[in-house]
């Protein structure tokens, strides 16, 4: 059976939060558990992230609108937004040399996204910016 939530808030900080629980709460009703969970929680930590500090930078924060839809054993999350548009791209692994260096926080997000889901996709369309997350069901 296939089922749809959506929730909308506004794209702060505090959001994460309250999306966590949203994924938690909806993936459990819907007997989802596990890693699978976990691995849609971080997803969408770090997509929802970047558009906060980057899709927003120089404007007020506007709307963030999560959606999961589970069916097909798959759980499709799309992350909505309204600021500057944003092309993700798999950064692939970054080399130890990177990871030794004195370096600035951040710029791993991407990497968790690709690492954690099953395929990645985004567009722009007069609706908003769409990051698209699935992630199978009984992947790792």
């Amino acid at each position: 059976m296939r089922s749809s939530s959506r929730i909308t808030l506004v794209a702060e900080m505090e959001t994460l939060g309250a999306f966590r629980a949203f994924i938690e709460r909806t993936c459990h009703a819907a007997g989802i558990t596990g890693t699978t969970v976990d691995d849609l929680k971080l997803a969408v930590d770090e997509a929802a992230m970047n558009v906060i500090m980057h899709g927003y930078a120089d404007m007020d924060p506007g709307s963030l609108m999560l959606e999961l839809d589970i069916g097909d054993g798959q759980v499709e999350v799309t992350l909505t937004d309204f600021g500057h548009p944003f092309e993700p791209y798999d950064p692939g692994i970054p080399d130890a040399d990177t990871l030794l260096e004195d370096r600035t926080p951040g710029g791993f997000g991407l990497h968790f996204i690709y690492q954690t889901m099953d395929d990645v996709s985004y567009r722009t369309d007069e609706d908003g910016n769409h990051m698209v997350l699935v992630k199978k069901l009984g992947a790792a």
